[in-house]
């Protein structure tokens, strides 16, 4: 099981300077654990939603383990006509791993997804939608 608290280093302005974010455990189901940050409230969501899925063992294939994560935080934004709206910001990352994976090897994995995340190119994905 997750730790009830989660303290993420975040580094909001890319300077190296991190910003402590401290989420907690708001609600817990089979295999889905939910998390609250600092900007949740009543009618805005700041939540991190973590997901694990049962190996499936295919004949003599172990497998693959499978997990994700979802950020979402609600946020206001001007709408066409120039009003304020308030809509989800979401993030998605799944990892489907297959079972006998070296922990080097799923280390490696996840740093790449940070990598690319971290890259100028996800920036002008997000936010120009140039491919």
């Amino acid at each position: 099981m997750l730790d009830n608290t989660i303290t993420l280093p975040v580094d909001v302005l890319n300077n190296g300077t991190t910003v402590n974010k401290l989420y907690t455990r708001d609600e817990e189901y089979v295999n889905r654990s939910v998390y609250t940050g600092p900007a949740h409230t009543l009618t805005a969501r700041d939540t991190i939603t973590f997901y694990r899925q049962p190996v499936k063992r295919n004949g003599a294939f172990l497998g693959q383990a499978k997990s994700a994560f979802k950020l979402t935080e609600d946020l206001t934004v001007l709408n066409a006509e120039g009003a304020n709206i308030t809509q989800p910001a979401v993030v998605d990352v799944a990892c489907s791993f297959p079972v006998g994976i070296t922990p080097a090897k799923a280390l490696e994995m996840r740093q790449r997804t940070m990598a690319v995340l971290d890259h100028a190119i996800a920036a002008s994905l997000t936010e120009k939608l140039q491919i």
